[in-house]
């Protein structure tokens, strides 16, 4: 099916945004004491007609290999886990990899692979940021001792065959994750390859998280009081769960085993995403109060980026090729994004009071560089509830420049990708607000 799209800002047309602090009954939140309520109806709208609602099941995480290791390029040590999810219905596997400053390693000895309990009211060094990749832990650290993947992987990396791994993408990645940059910073990296949690294509959700529910697709029926239950005309509910919500998920249950780590500080662990990790990012960290903050670099439709503009990637662009990420409900909108009781502006006011960094690229007009910005823009009462300035003209600034404070933006020259220069100016920004001090 063809989808009207354009990159042309003389034919985006008048929209206006839902309020983010107007309730449901039509009240006004004028306070932060007030926030906590709305942000429920937001979070329930954003399942309902976005991401879908992930069901109630019983599950456990636990780490059932181990391997630690100090790097040689960098004052840094590597550890690597193998960690199981398993509920009643069955399990998925997947590699955790975090980097951490040497000097943080509580027990003096990079190498060693011990865990210790964290003793009570300890308040670990380390601040971690947290973001899946999409090519495996191996394209990320360029190191033989790194697992090779196991995941399902896009053929569109390097190294990869028939959705595989192979050793020539050791290191691929690696542009993409300045690890000097960050630990020189005094930061951690913790990340999974995606499709450890759920393979990115379009599978009939018959692999990754979604099966631990114990509902085949067609089955996963809402589980609200008062719920219909009416599905769609591809089987499943309305509301069920997609694979951004499913990842999103799965980091969740990735900081559960960072905050067992008593290396990292468990007050500044943050989700940082590219992509269409970053619309999974901004809605882990939307649902999740326990991560410190987030960052979206190029997230754009059903990431940062305004809807209701219908610039660049659509809904019904979005939904067209990528049917799995979304709630069957989000199609719905393709021709009536007005209807839709939620725009972007309030998935990041979602985050308010935590820091917050939204970033886009000149170039890159498939995801809306300005209408990125305008949802910062708009995002900014909630955060002026909790005493934040932040963002207070509807012009974007200049390229290569950022604005704002608690919440903050910048577009970079280029085109679509997580550059160094986007890494340095968000380990500025979350150095400032973690108030990191090394």
């Amino acid at each position: 099916m063809k989808h009207d799209t354009h990159t042309d800002e003389t034919r985006v047309r008048e929209y206006t945004l839902p309020d983010p602090l107007r309730r449901n009954d039509g009240a006004i939140v004028r306070s932060a004491a007030d926030w906590p309520p709305r942000r429920e109806e937001i979070l329930e709208a954003f399942r309902e007609h976005v991401y879908g609602r992930v069901p109630a099941f019983a599950y456990e995480t636990r780490v059932t290999a181990e391997e630690r290791f100090a790097l040689e390029d960098h004052p840094a040590a590597a550890t690597q886990r193998r960690v199981e999810i398993r509920s009643d219905h069955g399990s998925i596997g997947l590699d955790l990899l975090d980097v951490l400053p040497t000097d943080t390693d509580n027990d003096g000895t990079a190498g060693s692979a011990r865990i210790h309990e964290r003793p009570e009211g300890h308040r670990a060094s380390c601040p971690v940021i947290l973001a899946l990749n999409f090519s495996g832990n191996h394209a990320v650290l360029d190191d033989r001792r790194v697992w090779l993947s196991r995941a399902w992987i896009d053929s569109f990396f390097p190294g990869v065959v028939d959705n595989r791994a192979t050793e020539a993408g050791r290191g691929a990645g690696r542009d993409r994750w300045p690890i000097d940059m960050i630990v020189g910073a005094g930061f951690g990296v913790a990340t999974v390859a995606c499709g450890d949690l759920d393979p990115d294509f379009d599978d009939g959700f018959a692999n990754g998280v979604h099966g631990l529910a114990g509902l085949p697709p067609t089955a996963q029926r809402r589980d609200k009081p008062g719920s219909s239950g009416i599905t769609s005309d591809s089987g499943r509910p309305p509301d069920a769960w997609g694979t951004i919500a499913g990842w999103a998920w799965g980091l969740s249950r990735i900081l559960d085993v960072l905050l067992a780590d008593p290396r990292i500080d468990p007050d500044r662990i943050v989700v940082l995403g590219h992509s269409r990790m970053g619309k999974t990012a901004l809605w882990a960290a939307a649902q999740d109060e326990r991560f410190a903050g987030a960052i979206s670099n190029e997230s754009g439709c059903g990431g940062a980026a305004l809807t209701r503009r219908e610039f660049g990637e659509t809904i019904g662009a979005i939904t067209s090729k990528f049917p799995h990420w979304f709630c069957p409900r989000f199609a719905e909108y393709a021709a009536r994004a007005d209807a839709l009781p939620v725009d972007q502006h309030m998935l990041l006011g979602l985050l308010a009071p935590r820091p917050l960094y939204v970033a886009s690229a000149a170039d890159d007009l498939w995801a809306d560089p300005r209408g990125e910005y305008l949802s910062v823009y708009h995002a900014a009462p909630v955060y002026r509830l909790f005493g934040y300035g932040t963002v207070t003209v509807p012009e974007p600034p200049p390229v290569g420049t950022h604005v704002g404070n608690r919440i903050s933006y910048h577009c970079r020259s280029g085109g679509h990708d997580i550059t160094r220069f986007d890494w340095e100016r968000y380990l500025r920004f979350l150095r400032r607000e973690l108030e990191v001090t090394r």
